[in-house]
C-alpha cells in the first residue's frame, strides 16, 4: 500500500495524472490502476475524475493527511535502517528564504565535514513554497521565518533574529544619516524583493504601519538583482542587517539603521512534525541548533 500512497500524495501535489506519473515514473494507466486500487482498498472514492483531474473528494483530503503521516513514517525506518547498517549517507534538500541564503554555508560546511557521505542541495524559494515542499517531501528542511505568519505543524529551531537597514549609496538622501526611520525610507525611490516573499510583506506591514503607502519602483525574486540596482545609484533598498554585514558594503554604498520601529523577526530551521526524524533530519536539526548557539555569541 505504501507505493500506492506515494502516488497519491503526488497526484495531489501535481493535481494532473499525466505530470504526477511522470513525477512517479510510471506510465499514467498504471498511476491510475493504482490509485483505483487503493480506493477499493478503503472503500472510498479519493479522487474526483471527469476527462482531467478536477481534485480530492472530502474522503480524499483526510487520506491524504494519513498517506503523508504512513509515506513519512515508513520512509523514516528505511532511513534509520539504512544508517545502523552503513552510517549516515544519501542525500539532503533544504530550501531557503532568499534573505536567509547568506547564512546556510556556516550549516553546510560543518554539517559536512561531519556527514562527509552526504550530499546537499539548496534552493531559494518563498517561505510558502518552503512548507508546501516540506508537507509534501520535497525537501528534508527548510529555513524560513517561524513567526508573523502561520507556519502550520512543524519541529522549529529559531536561528537568529531579523533586523532591517536601509541599503543605499552615497549622495542620495539619508545616505549620511546614523539612523532613518520607516516613514523616511518610504520617501525613497525603492527596489524590494517581490509580494510573494514573506520579507516583502514583512517591510509592507512596517511601512504601513509608518503610515506610509507602499510604492516601489522596482520589484524582484532575486537579492542580486536588488544589488546590482542599488549600485547604480537610483535606487535604495531595504534588508536584513545580518545580510548587509555579510555582503560587506564598502565603498559608494552606505547601510543605515531602521527605527521606529526597531523592527525584528525570527528565522530558524523547519522540519516535518515527525518523531523520529529521519537520521539525515535529526542531523540537520542539531547542526542548526550548535549554529543557533554559534550566532548568539557573534
Amino acid at each position: 500500500m505504501i507505493d500506492k500512497l506515494e502516488f497519491f500524495i503526488v497526484l495531489a501535489r501535481e493535481r494532473h495524472f499525466g505530470r504526477a506519473a511522470q513525477e512517479c515514473g510510471v506510465t499514467q494507466p498504471t498511476l491510475s490502476a493504482s490509485l483505483k486500487q487503493l480506493e477499493e482498498q478503503l472503500g472510498v472514492t479519493l479522487v474526483l475524475r471527469g476527462s482531467r483531474y478536477q481534485g480530492l473528494t472530502p474522503e480524499g483530503q483526510r487520506v491524504l493527511e494519513w498517506a503523508r503521516r504512513i509515506v513519512g513514517d515508513a520512509r523514516t525506518m528505511r532511513e534509520e535502517m539504512k544508517a545502523a547498517r552503513k552510517g549516515l549517507s544519501g542525500h539532503a534538500r533544504i530550501a531557503v528564504i532568499p534573505t536567509a541564503t547568506y547564512m546556510v554555508t556556516d550549516l553546510t560546511l560543518q554539517f559536512t565535514r561531519k556527514h562527509p557521505a552526504v550530499t546537499l542541495s539548496v534552493t531559494s524559494c518563498t517561505s510558502y513554497q518552503v512548507l508546501s515542499q516540506l508537507e509534501n517531501f520535497e525537501i528534508d528542511v527548510g529555513i524560513s521565518y517561524i513567526e508573523n505568519e502561520p507556519t502550520g505543524r512543524v519541529a522549529t529551531v529559531p536561528l537568529y533574529a531579523e533586523r532591517y537597514q536601509l541599503i543605499t549609496s552615497v549622495g542620495q538622501k539619508f545616505a549620511e544619516r546614523e539612523k532613518v526611520t520607516w516613514a523616511e525610507v518610504a520617501t525613497l525611490p525603492l527596489c524590494l524583493l517581490t509580494p510573494d516573499m514573506q520579507n516583502r510583506r514583512i517591510i509592507n506591514q512596517h511601512l504601513t504601519e509608518a503610515g506610509a503607502t507602499v510604492k516601489p519602483t522596482l520589484e524582484s525574486n532575486s537579492m542580486i538583482v536588488l544589488f546590482s540596482h542599488i549600485r547604480t545609484g537610483n535606487w535604495a533598498s531595504i534588508m536584513p542587517v545580518n545580510l548587509a554585514q555579510t555582503l560587506g558594503f564598502g565603498g559608494n554604498i552606505r547601510s543605515i539603521p531602521i527605527v521606529e520601529p526597531d523592527a525584528h523577526h525570527t528565522v530558524g530551521m523547519i522540519a516535518a512534525p515527525r518523531e523520529p526524524h529521519t537520521p539525515i533530519v535529526s542531523a540537520l536539526l542539531h547542526e542548526a541548533r550548535v549554529l543557533a548557539t554559534a550566532l548568539s555569541h557573534r
